[in-house]
Order: structure tokens, then C-alpha cells, then sequence
């Protein structure tokens, strides 16, 4: 009979003694970061992506690109607790999903993550910090989509997509499906970015394009709220790669200065490329670089040198850049779809760029300390050839998740089309918030709008007399 012994007071802080609220598996301080690095990640949607949405678009469309992001991150909670959670990382009986059981139980959300012997955290946390990714997930997506989706088709989206496309991905390489231990993904280049680069684009063909006076002239409402919404992004990323370990160890520290190193680098050299081909210093083009050096770091942050941190950055701030600014511009295939923001190439292009760079530059040593053993065989054959075998995984993972999405997402658009439209009616296209939501997000005179026709007023006869006769 194994019986559990406290310390006694005495010998401990009172902070510190365990008791059933605080048991001896629950670590106090890995507790407490999490919570806070979850915070950290919902706060990048909630306001960060609603404020970037609501002022990256055009100003008609400013108060439906920011509500978009705000239903999807409730509707995503609900999923998420209710069945989300469970198939991605629960109970499985294939290789792709796990069951559909809901986590919404004290039994379950108030016991150690994987039953003991895993991270020193109650389940709590690790559904709502899980959560906190899916909504961010299918968030992005919804930037390829902006200025022309039916709302009502987006409420529908949002469910099945999250449903049978990213638990999906989650599953493979986080949980227990075929990936998993094959792929490096440190924080979610591929289950998050990837998935939301091709989903997006594959959504925004079937939705098809804005109406054409947008395409064509689509101005942002407020470059200063811009920057707002992009401090939250960047900012955010702190919890959102420095929450990935489950704990407040080493991996945690690296993870978050090779965030931000990689960030400011591909954000530096994305603004020297604008400069040099356009003579031009671009606030957007700015924050393009801020997101593709974020993304591209997110699959091994706590896994690379800080030397790899920099290159990655170089190559973040470059290589989506070309695809974006030049290769976009001259390919039929991208023209003919019509991805608002860009988000292929600010996260499907960084994702893969991540992934394929983390499988060449992430460290036997540092995959030890994050994954504890040598799943990934960081001792065959040397660190090159290991280097090669893992960039091979790392490929194969893409075509998965390219694959998975673009086909899931499909099926999905045209399940949703034979209930309602995917895109809005030309007139409303035309109009924009007020058509769809009746309220406009400035009430500004003289911005577009035009003023009430005063009303004439008569003077009685007797009136117009006297001003008539009276001298002067």
C-alpha cells in the first residue's frame, strides 16, 4: 500500500505545501507560466488579429473582417471542449483522429496531462493553451477570405473545418497518428501555418474573388491600427513558442530569444528588399516580414542555434517575399485566385520554409531536452546524414498536410454551397458592412458619404413682405 507524505509546514513555505488543491505532481511555476503563455497566445486573435483584420482591409469591409475573427475564436471554444480537443489529442482508434468525447469534466480537466508521468500541468491548461492555437488557426485562414464571404457560410465553415480538417493535423503529428515522432514541429509550422495557408487559398478559389472595384483598389482604413494589431502577433509569439515545452525549462528560454531574433531579422531584411526594388519603405511590407520570420521560426524555435535563428530570418524575409511581390504578380495560377491578405505565402510558403529548415538545423541535443528520448535517431549515422533523412520526414509531412487540407477543405466549401453562398450577393459587395452587419465602423462625414439634403423652409407671405419692405 503506497501512501503519499506531505512535508509538514514547517519544513516548507506555506506556498509550497502540497495538499489536494495542490498536489505533488502540479508544478506551481510551470503552472503559472502556462496560464500566462496562454493568455499570451488568445490575446494574439483577440484583439491582435481582429484590430489587423479590421484595419488591414478597406473601410467598408473593416467591421466584417474584424467580426469574422471574433466569431470564429467563441465558436472555436465551444468545438474545441466539446469534441475538438479529444480527437486531436485523446483516445485513438486509427492514425488520422482520435474520439469525439468532450473534455468538459472535472475528472478529466482537473488530472495530471497524460494521466502522470507527462508535464507537471492539469489538463485544464492544456486544452485551453491547444484551444488557443485552433482558433488562431482557422483565424488566419480566414484572411485569404475577407471582403466577399457570406457570414452565414463562414459561421457554418468555421465548425467543419476545425472539425475534420485540423484535428486531423493535429492528431498526426502532435497526438498519436502516423507522424507523430517522425515530424519535427516544434509549435506548429505545419498544423498551424501550413494548414491555414492551403485551406485559406483553397477556400478563397470556391468562394471566388471580390467584386472587382476591390480587387483592384483595396487601400487599408488604418496603417496605425496596423501596427497595433501587428504588436499583438509579435508580442503574442512569446507564449505562443514559449508555451510548447509545457514547462518553464531551457527549451523555453531558447525558444522565445530565437522568436523574436528571427522576427526582427526577416522583418529587416523584408524592408531592405521593399527599399531596393521599389524605392520605398512599406509599413505592410513591414509587417508581411514580422509574420514570415514568426512563422517560419514556429516549427523549431527551442530546436535550433540562434545562429540558425538568423539565417532562418534571412531566408523568411526573402524567399515568401519573391513569392509574394514577384512570382504572385506574374503567375496565372495565383492570379486567378484571389487571396485577400496573402496568407499562402505569409504562412503556407514560411511554414514549409520552417519545417524543411528545422529538420536541417535542429540540434540531437536540444530535441533530447524537448522530446527526452531519441525518437527522431539523432545518432544514426551522423549529424548530416540525420540532418538529410529528417528534411525527407519533414517533406513528406507537407505533402500530408497540403494534401489533407486542400482536399477537406474542398468538400467542405461545397457541402456549405448547397445550403447557403459562399460569397455575397453583388449589391451587398458593393455596399459592404452596412449591407451585411447595418453598422459601419466610422461614422465620419465628408469619408465617402454624403449629406442629408437640408429642407427648405418658406416664409408665410406676410413674413416674406416685411423682409422685403423693411428698410434697411
Amino acid at each position: 500500500m503506497n501512501l503519499q507524505v506531505y512535508p509538514s509546514s514547517s519544513s516548507l513555505p506555506l506556498g509550497l505545501v502540497q495538499d489536494e488543491a495542490s498536489p505533488g505532481w502540479l508544478s506551481k511555476g510551470d503552472n503559472a507560466w502556462q496560464l500566462t503563455a496562454t493568455c499570451f497566445v488568445g490575446l494574439q486573435s483577440v484583439p491582435g488579429l481582429v484590430i489587423l483584420y479590421g484595419s488591414m482591409v478597406k473601410k467598408k469591409w473593416a467591421v466584417n473582417s474584424a467580426f469574422m475573427a471574433l466569431y470564429a475564436f467563441a465558436a472555436a471554444l465551444l468545438c474545441w471542449v466539446l469534441w475538438a480537443h479529444r480527437m486531436s489529442f485523446g483516445v485513438y482508434d486509427s492514425h488520422l483522429v482520435g474520439k469525439p468525447v468532450t473534455s468538459l469534466s472535472n475528472v478529466f480537466l482537473l488530472r495530471q496531462i497524460d494521466g502522470g508521468g507527462g508535464p507537471m500541468l492539469p489538463n485544464a491548461d492544456y486544452v485551453f493553451y491547444e484551444f488557443a492555437f485552433a482558433a488562431i488557426t482557422v483565424i488566419l485562414l480566414a484572411g485569404s477570405l475577407l471582403g466577399r464571404m457570406n457570414f452565414y457560410a463562414w459561421m457554418l465553415f468555421v465548425p467543419l473545418w476545425l472539425t475534420f480538417s485540423y484535428t486531423v493535423g493535429a492528431f498526426t503529428i502532435w497526438g498519436n497518428g502516423f507522424l507523430h515522432n517522425k515530424i519535427i514541429d516544434y509549435a506548429g509550422g505545419y498544423v498551424i501555418h501550413l494548414s491555414s495557408g492551403v485551406a485559406g487559398f483553397t477556400a478563397a478559389y470556391w468562394v471566388g474573388p471580390r467584386h472587382s472595384h476591390d480587387r483592384e483598389h483595396f487601400p487599408p482604413n488604418n496603417i496605425i491600427q496596423i501596427l497595433g494589431g501587428a504588436g499583438f502577433l509579435w508580442l503574442g509569439w512569446t507564449g505562443f513558442n514559449g508555451g510548447s515545452p509545457l514547462s518553464a525549462g531551457l527549451i523555453t528560454s531558447l525558444a522565445v530569444i530565437n522568436t523574436h531574433v528571427c522576427t526582427a531579422t526577416s522583418l529587416l531584411v523584408w524592408l531592405a528588399l521593399d527599399m531596393a526594388v521599389y524605392r520605398k519603405s512599406s509599413v505592410i511590407g513591414a509587417v508581411q516580414g514580422m509574420i514570415t520570420g514568426l512563422v517560419c521560426i514556429t516549427p523549431g524555435a527551442g530546436l535550433v542555434d540562434p545562429w540558425a535563428a538568423v539565417l532562418m530570418g534571412v531566408m523568411s524575409g526573402s524567399i515568401p517575399w519573391y513569392t509574394m511581390m514577384v512570382l504572385h504578380r506574374k503567375s496565372a495560377f495565383f492570379q486567378s485566385v484571389d487571396d485577400t491578405l496573402g496568407v499562402f505565402h505569409t504562412h503556407a510558403v514560411a511554414g514549409v520554409l520552417g519545417g524543411l529548415l528545422s529538420g536541417l538545423f535542429a540540434r540531437p541535443k536540444l530535441l533530447r531536452l524537448m522530446y527526452g528520448t531519441d525518437i527522431f535517431g539523432l545518432h544514426s549515422k551522423g549529424q548530416f546524414h540525420r540532418a538529410l533523412r529528417q528534411t525527407g520526414h519533414q517533406l513528406l509531412g507537407a505533402a500530408f498536410i497540403t494534401a489533407w487540407n486542400a482536399v477537406v477543405t474542398t468538400i467542405i466549401c461545397l457541402v456549405i454551397s448547397r445550403i447557403v453562398n459562399l460569397r455575397m450577393d453583388e449589391e451587398d459587395l458593393e455596399v459592404g458592412d452596412d449591407a451585411v452587419h447595418g453598422e459601419e465602423a466610422y461614422a465620419l462625414w465628408g469619408d465617402g458619404e454624403r449629406m442629408p439634403k437640408p429642407r427648405r423652409f418658406r416664409l408665410p407671405l406676410i413674413c416674406q413682405h416685411r423682409l422685403v419692405s423693411t428698410p434697411v
